[in-house]
């Protein structure tokens, strides 16, 4: 089984104790199965029985559920009449962590985001808010928009953010009146770069959230939340603080994102402009099935800083959901962002000319 996050040393103690443990519940024997269609399907219902995290909050009766599925399983399924049963089994999750691999696929719970619109198009806020005019490090494109505001696109946290390169950035920023940070369509990726981003909008240590890990193979056997939190970025480094923040949202931000989401919300200078997140709050992980495909589930549950469950997703700031329709992101107007330069506009003062000089 792999650990699908780096995770940092702020953070470790009690992440990692819950991730072993969700991995390696101590009141639940393993049991073998054999390798033919429905020894593997009885093998994929248990793992999912016994170590997937959101049954409970989802109310899925998964014996019930893995069972009509089973009666749709031929004893001498084929490979690909054997996945295709388990994949639609598993979507019942409507989980974007969970898939289920084979040699010839990969499923994919894909409706978390499909059904929904898709509020961002990269090439509008490029050509008809930057006009062209940004830079770009660590997977960032940043620039500064018009009324002397400060923006920053980060478009997935699989992308290392080095703390050099957030220098260069925010010292580029460091005389904005205020900043977006837009993450639309950031699908996730390293709980690390949480850590660094949020470090330098704070000056003290925040709570981060918690973490639970499973006890037992019971769908509510699970230990006591552990906390975790974040800290302020090192003296030397450059921070951005005192100042407005709009954090920009749609529905395809998802997992790390919708973590880092749940964090920046609970600081008081931040404002969440957009869309509810897509969710993706349980630490996934990985486990086989007698023919050896790999199966790929929320095994852990993350909770916010306010304690609330973060697998539905984080809603905007209240008063503040809106939506950019592809009709008007595709005539240069982007609706999300114009809420929050309107905001920003409002509720920080501009610097008279003769002040400036």
């Amino acid at each position: 089984m792999k650990l699908i996050f780096a995770l940092r040393s702020r953070i470790v103690p009690a992440m990692l104790l819950a991730l072993t443990s969700a991995l390696f519940p101590s009141c639940h024997d393993d049991i073998s199965y054999p390798d033919d269609p429905r020894g593997n399907f009885d093998a994929l219902s248990e793992i999912i029985r016994t170590r997937y995290c959101f049954l409970e909050e989802k109310g899925i009766d998964w014996p019930a559920l893995s069972a009509s599925y089973r009666d749709l399983l031929p004893a001498d399924a084929n490979d690909l009449e054997l996945f295709n049963v388990c994949a639609a089994m598993l979507d019942e999750l409507k989980d974007g962590h969970v898939n289920l691999t084979s040699r010839f696929n990969t499923s994919y719970y894909r409706a978390w985001w499909t059904d929904y619109p898709q509020d961002f198009n990269l090439r509008t806020v490029q050509e008809d808010y930057l006009q062209f005019k940004y830079f770009s490090t660590s997977g960032m494109i940043y620039g500064v928009l018009p009324d002397n505001i400060g923006y920053i696109y980060y478009p997935s946290f699989s992308s290392g953010v080095s703390e050099l390169a957030l220098d260069y950035v925010l010292a580029l920023l460091s005389e904005t009146r205020a900043l977006i940070f837009d993450i639309r369509d950031n699908g996730g990726g390293l709980l690390t770069n949480i850590d660094i981003l949020v470090g330098r909008f704070i000056d003290h240590e925040i709570p981060g959230g918690s973490i639970c890990h499973k006890t037992g193979p019971g769908p509510t056997d699970f230990s006591d939340p552990y906390p975790f939190t974040y800290k302020p970025a090192e003296d030397f480094r450059i921070p951005y603080l005192g100042k407005r923040i709009c954090l920009l949202t749609n529905r395809s931000c998802y997992s790390a994102a919708n973590a880092f989401t749940a964090v920046m919300k609970s600081l008081p200078e931040v404002t969440v402009v957009g869309a509810r997140t897509g969710g993706g709050g349980g630490l996934p992980f990985s486990s086989e099935l007698p023919n050896g495909w790999s199966v790929r589930f929320s095994a852990s549950p993350l909770y916010g800083p306010d304690g609330e469950i973060t697998e539905f997703g984080i809603d905007p700031t209240e008063g503040f959901e809106c939506h950019a329709p592809a009709e008007e992101l595709a005539e240069g107007r982007d609706n999300i962002l114009d809420t929050a330069l309107e905001y920003l506009n409002r509720v920080t003062p501009t610097v008279p000319d003769s002040e400036a000089e």
